[in-house]
């Protein structure tokens, strides 16, 4: 199916027209694909119903024996700036990172320390990642294509890159050329997220950039930034019913075609 005649692109959304360039421009390169992880690539289940429990059970420890590494630190000093207690013990830290995890809040320091926790989780063998079937294909062959693959998720960089190193199918981190998360990018629902992940990358066309992900908010985000979105339906996520809006949507990665000057749905 052609970009012209296929109806969940909208024209007067295309930002190649918004940017004023044409499709001659854009189609000597190909283009950079950054995906989601949770609902995107991977079940939201498995991360709240395996990986959450699991660092949930390991906060304080981690707290304790690992006070003096700086990223502990830092997240720890995040915690008492966050909830106004600047002298919060250890006790205290966790209860705001457990109430944080209940409300599935994507509090900044909690998934400094979560992506720290699943880290060794992964590294240890306890714990393996989960992909949908068609995600792992695809983002190989996306890479084999030429395509540059990105991350941007809530989760930390460490939890990224535990996560994709940690697959059924061993380590996809050579698939990826960067990783992005709330504290190296910014809010996933800010536009101005999306064009500091293109500046970082030394993107200066962002009509070259694709963010697939089952947000509207964030799909949203990313198009005032002028990238193509693509929303992501998977049956049995939390945010299915809600739908993507108005952005093009698909249920897997089989359909998306990055061949053109533009993603196309099959």
């Amino acid at each position: 199916m052609s970009p012209s005649t296929d109806p969940s692109i909208d024209p007067s959304t295309d930002p190649s027209t918004e940017h004023g360039t044409t499709t001659d421009d854009a189609a000597d390169a190909p283009l950079t694909v950054v995906v989601d992880i949770e609902g995107t690539t991977s079940a939201t289940g498995f991360i709240t119903e395996q990986l959450y429990p699991y660092s949930r059970e390991h906060f304080a420890r981690w707290l304790d024996e690992h006070g003096d590494h700086p990223d502990v630190a830092r997240a720890a000093a995040g915690v008492r700036e966050l909830i106004g207690e600047p002298d919060a013990d250890t006790k205290r830290i966790v209860e705001a990172l457990n109430g944080w995890l209940d409300r599935d809040e994507k509090a900044t320091p909690l998934k400094a320390l979560q992506g720290l926790i699943w880290a060794e989780g992964f590294a240890s063998g306890e714990l393996t990642s989960h992909f949908y079937p068609d995600a792992i294909p695809a983002l190989r062959a996306w890479h084999a294509a030429g395509h540059t693959l990105y991350v941007f998720s809530s989760g930390s960089v460490a939890a990224q890159r535990a996560w994709f190193g940690s697959s059924p199918e061993g380590s996809l981190l050579p698939l990826f050329s960067g990783h992005f998360d709330t504290e190296n990018a910014g809010p996933k629902k800010v536009a101005d997220s999306y064009r500091s992940i293109a500046a970082q990358i030394g993107e200066p066309r962002p009509e070259r950039l694709v963010f697939l992900s089952d947000l509207v908010e964030e799909l949203d985000a990313a198009r005032a930034a002028g990238w193509w979105t693509i929303g992501v339906r998977r049956p049995g996520e939390p945010y299915y019913d809600r739908g993507v809006g108005d952005h093009p949507e698909t249920a897997t990665f089989e359909r998306l075609d990055l061949t053109g000057d533009r993603p196309v749905l099959d």
